[in-house]
């Protein structure tokens, strides 16, 4: 992860960069706009290629993943990340909670699984704890 003052542009937001990897346009764009309401700096994408080609993503404080992508599922992206060197927290939503989904989340590393429907407030109390605690240096933890 490149440090801070290599760009410029994150500077006063790091800390709060969010990327969000949802499919479904309705739930990507309501998710987008509670992010920034919320102060994040929200950076959304249709599918796992696009955030790929990002660089964007190498930066980011936090990522929220839906599991269920066309083409490369959200495991898949995130393994890739993880490859390339990104270590941001991961944050795994699924409109399937599933326990064979909870324990490939678990055996993949992601420091929560969020089983869809959820409320907002639940995800913004997560994404607090979640960048806190990385900054603090505490340990990952599935919900």
């Amino acid at each position: 992860m490149a440090a801070s003052h290599e760009h410029p542009d994150l500077v006063q937001r790091h800390g709060r960069v969010v990327i969000l990897v949802e499919d479904d346009a309705g739930l990507r764009a309501a998710l987008e706009r509670m992010l920034r309401t919320a102060g994040f700096e929200a950076q959304a994408y249709a599918d796992a290629e696009a955030a790929l080609v990002d660089r964007t993503v190498d930066w980011a404080d936090c990522m929220i993943i839906d599991v269920g992508l066309p083409a490369l599922s959200g495991f898949d992206l995130l393994q890739r990340l993880r490859d390339r060197g990104v270590t941001a927290p991961a944050v795994v939503i699924s409109a399937q909670d599933e326990q064979r989904l909870r324990r490939e989340a678990e055996r993949r590393g992601v420091t929560h699984f969020l089983a869809k429907p959820f409320l907002g407030s639940a995800l913004l109390r997560l994404l607090d704890g979640v960048i806190g605690n990385r900054a603090a240096g505490s340990g990952i933890r599935l919900s």
